[in-house]
């Protein structure tokens, strides 16, 4: 049972940190309009995000 919960959490964050990096890219490229930037955004996924939603 702790081998299946072990399973989950990590499928969970994976998906997360995916979805982090493609929601911080695509918020990126709409407000600067620059591939180089969506990719370094992306990188900083959650962080971006949370930046871009406390300073906008």
């Amino acid at each position: 049972m702790d081998e299946q919960k072990r399973e989950t959490v990590e499928k969970t964050v994976k998906t997360g940190i995916t979805f982090g990096s493609a929601l911080a890219m695509v918020i990126s490229y709409s407000t600067w309009h620059s591939v180089g930037w969506a990719i370094f955004h992306g990188l900083l996924s959650w962080v971006y995000v949370i930046y871009f939603i406390l300073r906008y």
